[in-house]
């Protein structure tokens, strides 16, 4: 009877993690996102994007790796912003931090949300790893995900894979 427990316990310890990546898949429509935006302006919504492609970038100024990413996702807005929407979303921060943060790195998006209380990020994987990165194309199915850091040149191969 104990191995049984045992290895019930142990099954469960592995297949936890497996249950916490319900994420993003590639192929699939991400799921909804509607946050008020950082400026007050009216909510930042998945859904009133529809028909353009979009690349979701959920941020936070404690980030080390979000400040890494910043300037060149300013630069690749610059290049592919006609095209694309950038939105940040602002996961867990202080009040006015994701302002701060557009500021401090030349507005690497054209709309900023806030997820105070981390609801929308848990949804998107924020609570097993930051940055997330999502590219969603015109049709409104993801393209690409991504945990953790992505360099430039990663990030430009996804938006342009998202613009195809």
């Amino acid at each position: 009877m104990f191995r049984i427990l045992v290895g019930g316990a142990a099954a469960s310890l592995v297949f936890a993690p497996l249950a916490a990546l319900a994420v993003p898949q590639p192929g699939h429509a991400p799921p909804a996102l509607s946050l008020p935006a950082a400026s007050g302006k009216k909510p930042v919504s998945l859904d009133a994007l529809k028909g353009k492609p979009v690349y979701v970038n959920f941020f936070a100024s404690w980030c080390g790796p979000c400040n890494v990413e910043a300037p060149s996702i300013a630069k690749l807005r610059s290049q592919y912003g006609t095209r694309m929407r950038f939105v940040g979303v602002d996961e867990l921060d202080g009040d006015g931090q994701g302002v701060a943060f557009e500021k401090k790195y030349n507005d690497p998006y054209d709309l900023v949300a806030v997820d105070n209380s981390g609801k929308v990020g848990r949804d998107y994987g924020t609570t097993i790893f930051m940055p997330i990165h999502v590219f969603i194309d015109r049709h409104g199915v993801v393209k690409t995900y991504r945990m953790g850091e992505m360099n430039p040149a990663e990030i430009e191969a996804a938006i342009k894979d998202a613009l195809k």
